[in-house]
């Protein structure tokens, strides 16, 4: 499986992928909008190589559980500069609901924010979850996270409302941005050519 614009390519991960997840896993952004946290909002530890591994596996078995039931809940594209190869971040379905709803997340490393990657890939798999069905597409932003909020809207989403002290981070309640998009209204916002990369 594979999503591409020319110049983002989605893949499946491979354990190939390891050592870069580990690595990403370690940014502070990420530990903080995207890694997993215990209920007072500490971050677990940055992933080892054979966690990353261990996380590939599960990606696996979720593609694996798509084949087999058409959802595609917890299956993760990374996210690839077409042109260069390289390995630049992921996004993947957090879920998807009996009543055809869809979430989704994505992560960029480092040195690859403020490059157009994220808002690409949120159009490409966007637009997936729709060709497969998806009546509803959302994903949602801790507040703060203005970078994460500004590709919602270049990728077309639009700002639904604000979830008072829906998270939580060491301990602190914060707010969460609440981002959708509906099928023929977000085809009718797409342009017809996407910017090139290195621009918003």
């Amino acid at each position: 499986m594979t999503l591409s614009d020319d110049l983002v390519t989605l893949r499946l991960w491979s354990r190939d992928d390891a050592r870069f997840m580990a690595e990403a896993s370690a940014d502070p952004a990420i530990r903080r909008y995207n890694g997993s946290h215990d209920r007072l909002g500490h971050p677990a530890p940055p992933l080892s190589t054979a966690d990353a591994e261990a996380a590939i596996d599960q990606f696996a078995s979720s593609w694996r559980s798509f084949a087999a039931t058409g959802t595609p809940s917890g299956v993760a594209f990374a996210i690839l500069d077409t042109r260069s190869g390289e390995l630049v971040g992921c996004c993947g379905v957090d879920d998807w609901t009996k009543e055809d709803v869809a979430q989704f997340g994505y992560w960029l490393a480092p040195n690859a924010r403020g490059r157009g990657y994220a808002t690409r890939a949120a159009i490409l798999l966007t637009r997936w979850l729709f060709d497969m069905g998806a009546a509803r597409v959302f994903l949602t932003v801790v507040a703060g996270n203005e970078g994460s909020a500004a590709v919602a809207r270049r990728a077309g989403f639009v700002y639904e409302g604000t979830m008072r002290a829906h998270s939580v981070w060491q301990g602190k309640r914060y707010d969460v941005m609440w981002f959708a998009a509906l099928p023929l209204e977000w085809a009718a916002k797409q342009p017809q050519h996407q910017p090139p990369l290195g621009r918003a």
